[in-house]
């Protein structure tokens, strides 16, 4: 075949790509299913028996069970054209609802097609299940006005309030590389080749329409977001994210977590706003301060994870004695001290290596959703930035502000739909 017809046959338009994916049929087998695209005998196992449905009234991967592995990206648009975007995130979509269903991203997958033809899946997922991935899609303030304050897509006025960029904060060493973004996609899964390649695939599907602005690999998730989670550590070695908001708690999700009728435009309606902090960890210097230190500064015990006034993890604070220090993490977090605010977080720990002066480079990668950051995360974070004795050993280095939808209940729609019809 011809080179400039083997071009011709990878550049078929994303609407197209989308049309051809969105076809989930019963008889297309999955990555570890035994089909063609488990590579044998299928001993991985079925690949549905672990998937979480893409489809629902919430996009999945918020209050979800926090599975172990994360893969973060955040994209720039680099196009103007409306169509080209709407095209791309209706691929996205479909490659998104088969991947999470244990499928390759394309219908011919990695190794269904012609030889001619770049295959329509990286390929490193065969043989893998679903692994309960989840992919969560939110915008960044720049979607709507570009740096230069263009409206490139004629959305600037269906921009919500709430999605405000946020302000500087104490101590904040942020690098405007690994910052912000126009278009953000959370990939969570219990296998972390398997959200790398989500990601991967989107990223794949979105070239000559978006670039990759940052990314960021994450294990070891820090917070429970169910009851029947055990609460996880972070790399400080003390347990993270007691008192997160749970899947459980309807109610309190109702009033801190997802956006209601009339707090914003109609698009947003059932959505939450998502915050992410990078936040490197001093390991050195935290690794040689003494333990009754570290308790005092974070306000618990750090075996149990019992406040300094309890005995047992879940033992509510006594914030009226000096027995929690004014500075400590516990009582300058808590809802009481920011007017009731709750945040529902997921974040992971990481480590990239080493700073290049024989230091780890590692941290936190906080992931915060909420009903409004301007009266939840801000305010709480004011507080810290200014007061935590935990600073000392921390540095935010990165940032980011998004809208999440809500989800989507047909096959029909897809991410975005609401936003730019």
């Amino acid at each position: 075949m011809q080179r400039r017809k083997v071009i011709g046959l990878a550049g078929v338009g994303a609407a197209g790509v989308a049309a051809g994916a969105l076809a989930l049929s019963s008889d297309d087998p999955g990555r570890g299913a035994g089909g063609a695209g488990a590579g044998g005998d299928g001993s991985r196992g079925n690949a549905a028996a672990d998937a979480i449905s893409f489809w629902g009234d919430r996009q999945a991967g918020i209050v979800t069970p926090a599975q172990d592995r994360l893969h973060f990206m955040a994209f720039d648009v680099i196009t103007d054209d409306r169509a080209a975007l709407v095209g791309m995130l209706e691929a996205w979509t479909a490659a998104a609802a088969r991947m999470t269903a244990g499928l390759d991203a394309g219908t011919r997958g990695a190794v269904g097609g012609i030889p001619e033809a770049p295959p329509d899946d990286t390929g490193e997922a065969l043989g893998l299940p679903a692994s309960g991935l989840t992919l969560t899609i939110g915008f960044g303030p720049g979607l709507f006005r570009d740096a230069t304050g263009k409206d490139r897509f004629g959305i600037a006025d269906r921009r919500p309030e709430a999605l405000a960029d946020l302000p500087a904060f104490p101590g904040d060493a942020l690098d405007a590389k690994i910052s912000g973004g126009d278009i953000c996609v959370q990939a969570c899964a219990h296998d972390p080749q398997v959200a790398v390649h989500a990601i991967r695939n989107l990223a794949r599907l979105g070239m000559g329409v978006v670039s990759v602005r940052w990314s960021q690999l994450g294990f070891g998730r820090t917070s429970s977001t169910s009851t029947s989670q055990d609460t996880p550590r972070n790399l400080f070695g003390f347990k993270d994210g007691t008192a997160n908001l749970k899947a459980e708690e309807t109610a309190l999700l109702d009033e801190h977590l997802w956006v209601r009728d009339g707090d914003g435009p109609d698009w947003m309606t059932g959505g939450s706003y998502l915050v992410t902090r990078k936040i490197r960890m001093i390991i050195e210097t935290w690794d040689r301060t003494p333990l009754g230190e570290q308790e005092t500064i974070f306000g618990r015990a750090k075996g149990s994870g019992a406040p300094l006034t309890g005995t047992a993890e879940f033992d509510e604070p006594d914030l009226t004695g000096d027995r929690i220090d004014v500075g400590a993490h516990v009582r300058l977090a808590h809802p009481t001290v920011n007017g009731g605010a709750r945040l529902l977080r997921r974040g992971y720990n990481y480590v990239d290596g080493s700073d290049g002066l024989g230091r780890l480079d590692a941290g936190l990668f906080f992931i915060a959703y909420q009903r409004d950051p301007r009266k939840q995360f801000v305010p709480v974070q004011t507080r810290l930035s200014r007061h935590d004795l935990l600073n000392e050993y921390i540095r935010h280095v990165s940032s980011g502000v998004f809208a999440c939808p809500p989800g989507l209940l047909a096959a029909d729609d897809h991410w975005g739909r609401s936003l730019l019809a």
